[in-house]
């Protein structure tokens, strides 16, 4: 097939998502908005939000004004649009037509056009670069939650089943002590505690493991063993063990973040080739030196690896261990002991604070690696 016949089926996802975008307008100019007879033209506010959509649409769709000019202008008439929307339907909880559905969805689909015309962006500048990667991301998450606020309430969503992100910030604005005081819990005594000790112990097995031989055959399996048991079973024994307190959910951190790190470890260490060795022999290198010169640098990727996969199965282990005894504090209890209440909202501040540290945990230790690993082709390229 010639390049010419690739480059002709090739979709024009912006010519698409333009069409789509009037598509949609015109079903909201021609449908009900709110029950019970509102039409579009009855709502000022929505009138607005259709015309800029159409405005928009047409203009991607005939080719007009495509550089980094029209696409700021198109990104501002989405943000006003989702704007007019989200102020509209909370007048209107639980009474959305068709119409406004298609305005939504004309909404949805001006945003991913932004988006896909700014991934397709180039700058010179390496900062105007890394702004947009980063920002890249960002809007799609904003507009996630914007969708998700216009659905939850112009559908009349029960606050039970699934509250929107304007009732769970609030939440989050009023409890912050609270808040607070169950991540100090979670994430500052166990969370941590256990990664350190779970991780620089299974590092130390590891060495321990590349030292002497028969250990490969006799602690991996074993370590397979402890890995494949339940949370749900281990946590129990470890709050016998070691009380109520954070400790015993450190504990089950550790048997989490153990063997992830053990085994990268030791599969980072027969990274270096026979011939890397070879070499090192050839200066008189004893074990350590090969081990601290050679090996050790040469596994540092994989080494990082499983610790970015631990970051997020460290809170994940804490969190549900504390669901099996604990004091009352911690992510954990809270979550459950707020389902119990049907208090929702909290319940999903407090997803929303492990799922922030979660992430600036492995956004931490990623900075780390690509510090430590700048000289791997992962990173330099």
């Amino acid at each position: 097939m010639t390049t010419t016949a690739v480059s002709k089926r090739r979709i024009d996802m912006p010519a698409v998502l333009a069409w789509f975008v009037v598509a949609m307008v015109v079903v909201g100019l021609f449908s009900r908005i709110f029950q019970p007879d509102l039409g579009v033209m009855d709502i000022p506010r929505l009138a607005i939000c259709l015309a800029i959509l159409a405005i928009a649409g047409v203009r991607y769709e005939l080719g007009f004004m495509r550089n980094w000019v029209g696409d700021l202008i198109l990104g501002l008439v989405t943000a006003i649009s989702a704007w007019l929307l989200v102020t509209t339907v909370s007048n209107h909880q639980g009474d959305a037509a068709l119409g406004f559905w298609a305005l939504t969805a004309a909404t949805w689909a001006a945003s991913w056009l932004f988006v896909e015309r700014l991934a397709i962006w180039k700058t010179r500048s390496p900062l105007s670069t890394r702004i947009i990667n980063l920002a890249i991301p960002a809007l799609f998450g904003i507009s996630i939650l914007v969708l998700w606020e216009i659905i939850v309430t112009g559908a009349g969503v029960p606050k039970v089943l699934l509250p929107a992100p304007s009732e769970i910030g609030v939440r989050l604005a009023t409890s912050v002590p609270i808040l607070w005081a169950d991540f100090q819990q979670t994430f500052m005594k166990a969370v941590l505690a256990g990664y350190a000790i779970g991780c620089g112990s299974a590092f130390v097995a590891a060495i321990l493991v590349d030292r002497v031989p028969f250990l490969r055959r006799g602690l991996l399996p074993v370590g397979n063993l402890v890995s494949a048991l339940p949370i749900i079973g281990v946590a129990p024994i470890m709050v016998m063990w070691f009380g109520f307190d954070w400790p015993s959910k450190a504990a089950v951190v550790v048997i989490m973040t153990f063997f992830p790190m053990l085994v990268n470890t030791v599969a980072g260490l027969a990274a270096s080739d026979a011939m890397q060795r070879d070499l090192m022999r050839t200066y008189a290198s004893n074990y350590w030196q090969t081990l601290f010169k050679l090996r050790l640098p040469m596994a540092m990727p994989f080494i990082f690896n499983a610790l970015k996969i631990n970051s997020t199965l460290a809170l994940i282990g804490a969190i549900v261990a504390e669901f099996f005894g604990t004091p009352i504090v911690g992510m954990g209890f809270r979550i459950s002991t707020e389902v119990g209440r049907m208090n929702v909202d909290m319940v999903w501040a407090e997803i929303a604070i492990a799922a922030l540290a979660g992430s600036l945990f492995y956004g931490i230790i990623a900075l780390i690696e690509r510090a430590v690993t700048f000289w791997h082709p992962s990173v330099r390229g």
